[in-house]
């Protein structure tokens, strides 16, 4: 675990911290009360190794924010990718480190709301939402707006909703489901221009839809316990029956992936509401 501590901790009580007493007003730093055993102590500095994964997750969603606007969209396509990579990989250092805290909390909800919210937005419609004018605009505006709703309602709801499951589809699938939607429709330019009116309704109902599932109550379930969890043989082997599907065409397999994921919730739903109760006698 690495950190960086610029004084020792102070034990707390319960009155008003006081942080202007650890500052001079002039150094940057970060102050910040943590729990240990039964007392609050105040803390500087910050976490180095996961904070560091998500500036470098914030900066892949950045430098696709400066790809899409210049044209480059396989480039942005890719970038997401490796920030979904390594949002990741913040968490599970945390996790690992022992590293977890509230500044690493927000500094990584912030990113994704970037990485996650704007930049996908930014991608879609650059690359096929312009034409439509402030229709496309709007289209774009609420995948973003569903993004930072989706985030907001997280935060609050830590420590209430089961692990288990993502309430809603997590903000980095999203984004990922319209980065593989540009891929493919540049794989099938012949089929389906990208400057035809068609695709540009079509990728602005999906960018819709996208960002109404962010919001949405379907539960989806968020694989976390199977870090440490055995499972049967027969899953690698279906494992390796799905990587030579997705290796036959990358961004169309994804895509594919991606989108049974997101009706997984959906059907799980629908058969959990129409699932005849028990009676009572």
């Amino acid at each position: 675990m690495i950190k960086h501590e610029t004084k020792s901790e102070k034990p707390l009580d319960d009155k008003p911290i006081d942080y202007d007493a650890d500052t001079d007003g002039l150094t940057i730093e970060v102050i910040e009360s943590e729990q240990v055993a039964d007392k609050k102590v105040l803390k500087k500095g910050v976490y180095l190794i996961p904070n560091s994964f998500t500036l470098l997750s914030l900066l892949a969603g950045f430098y696709a924010i400066i790809s899409s606007s210049q044209g480059h969209f396989m480039t942005a396509c890719v970038a997401i990718f490796v920030s979904a990579f390594l949002d990741g990989m913040d968490g599970r250092a945390a996790r690992m480190l022992k590293a977890q805290s509230a500044f690493g909390e927000q500094l990584d909800s912030l990113a994704d709301c970037i990485a996650f919210g704007l930049t996908p937005a930014v991608l879609i419609y650059h690359y096929a939402l312009q034409p439509l004018g402030r229709i496309g605009i709007a289209c774009a505006f609420v995948y973003s707006a569903c993004a930072a709703l989706r985030l907001a309602r997280f935060n609050v709801q830590i420590g209430v909703v089961d692990k288990k499951y993502f309430i809603g589809v997590a903000s980095p699938l999203a984004a990922i489901l319209i980065a593989t939607f540009v891929m493919v429709n540049m794989d099938w330019q012949s089929v389906l221009p990208r400057t035809g009116m068609s695709f540009g309704l079509m990728s602005a109902v999906w960018s819709v839809v996208v960002g109404l599932l962010m919001v949405s109550n379907v539960k989806y379930y968020s694989f976390k316990e199977f870090d440490k969890k055995r499972v049967p043989f027969v899953a690698l082997i279906v494992i390796i029956f799905v990587l030579g599907i997705v290796l036959y065409n990358i961004p169309a397999g994804l895509l594919a992936i991606g989108v049974i994921y997101a009706l997984s919730g959906i059907v799980s739903a629908v058969l959990e509401k129409v699932k005849p109760k028990p009676t009572i006698r």
